[in-house]
């Protein structure tokens, strides 16, 4: 796939082959109904044989949800069933178009690669604040977001992205020499693409297979998790990306977090029962994790409620007041799969990471030798990051 892969596909589909309208391969439900609470949240759950609500099965969301409202719907919390079925025939007929010349010099067919659910009855996963869109940041959280992007910027200012304009050089101007910064570190530890592969580190963490999506996430979107118990213990495996899975264990003892130097990519997690409702607490997370722009601050109270035989209510509560003005929240539901249909192969290895990554490095190198031999375009004047997207995902209405 060369340097045309992304962590932009980690988290916008599971590649399958798009043969109809929509192609899943989850459960079928006649429709997503709106997010139950109240007495609705407290039928009686089924219990495991020691006598907890289980949360056990494979899960997934069946539809596809944006995380954050566009502007179109306003306060609209929900769809209503015709707008449902207007976005399902639009997005439909991006599926089953034929490739563009920006999915072919993409190394992705967006028509093929890239899957749908049916759209969900939610405007967007984000329910607080009100208006379906992520907090305000800090105006030091401004301030970090600008420094990232300027690093970022410096590195194609040579290329032909910011030589004609695009979108990925908005705020930056083209000049043809190298950019005295392209030998600088980053400001901080690198998690997204750049367009320079002096090492791995330079490349995205979907690249060095670190991470397959946030908690924050539930995995990610399209995911499927497997929740296992035992008396005392929870343990989650997630099935995402491209080989990305990971395993996460809830500690259930009601001892306390980690000490603050102990940092993990996931997070500590600390669970208890409320009721039916298992919360988990999550925090020292690692420096090196990011959910959008936040860090080793990030703070997350999550709530699993077992709300019907096949369904699962997910609410997590996110924070950190280094990078947003006030917390947010998100709210899921989740289908419980068939566990024969649906098995989970727990592949250890990511295709990308494992094998694309060092083909990725090795490919900078001959292209930094042949310029030093007067052969070939000088490697700063060539953006191999920007407008990656898929055009299937760029025209997708829901995440318009």
């Amino acid at each position: 796939m060369g340097n045309r892969f992304s962590g932009l596909i980690v988290t916008a589909a599971i590649a399958a082959a798009a043969s109809a309208a929509f192609s899943v391969s989850v459960t079928k439900t006649s429709a997503q109904a709106p997010a139950v609470s109240g007495a609705a949240l407290k039928a009686p759950p089924l219990k495991t044989a020691w006598g907890e609500p289980d949360l056990q099965g494979i899960w997934t969301d069946e539809f596809d949800t944006p995380l954050q409202r566009s502007a179109k719907y306003a306060s609209q919390e929900f769809f209503t069933e015709a707008q449902r079925a207007e976005l399902d025939q639009a997005r439909s007929g991006i599926l089953n178009r034929r490739a563009t010349e920006r999915d072919a010099n993409n190394g992705y067919n967006g028509a093929t690669f890239f899957s749908m659910k049916h759209t969900g009855a939610r405007t967007s996963r984000i329910a607080d604040p009100p208006n379906g869109r992520l907090p305000p940041l800090t105006p030091e959280a401004q301030k970090t977001a600008a420094a990232d992007r300027e690093f970022r910027l410096a590195m194609v200012q040579s290329t032909d992205t910011c030589k004609k304009g695009l979108a990925a050089c908005a705020g930056w101007k083209y000049d043809p020499a190298t950019s005295p910064r392209r030998g600088e570190l980053p400001p901080r530890y690198n998690t997204g693409r750049m367009n320079r592969n002096d090492g791995p580190e330079d490349s995205s963490l979907a690249e060095r297979c670190l991470t397959g999506g946030p908690i924050v996430f539930g995995g990610n979107t399209g995911s499927f998790r497997r929740i296992v118990q035992t008396p005392g213990g929870i343990a989650i495996f997630y099935d995402v990306g491209q080989g990305q899975g990971w395993q996460r264990n809830i500690v259930m003892d009601a001892s306390p977090h980690l000490p603050a130097s102990i940092r993990q990519w996931f997070g500590d997690s600390r669970g208890h029962w409320e009721g039916d409702t298992l919360v988990i607490d999550v925090t020292n997370f690692s420096p090196k994790t990011d959910v959008f722009g936040s860090r080793e601050n990030l703070h997350l109270i999550e709530r699993w409620t077992r709300t019907g035989p096949r369904t699962i209510a997910y609410e997590v509560a996110i924070e950190d007041p280094t990078v947003w003005t006030r917390p947010w929240t998100l709210k899921e539901e989740f289908t419980r799969q068939s566990d024969q249909e649906n098995r989970l192969y727990t592949e250890p290895r990511c295709i990308e990471g494992n094998q694309g990554l060092p083909g990725l490095l090795h490919g900078r190198r001959v292209e930094d030798a042949a310029f030093a031999q007067g052969r070939g375009p000088d490697p700063a004047a060539t953006d191999n990051t920007a407008d990656f997207a898929s055009t299937a995902v760029l025209e997708d209405p829901l995440q318009q």
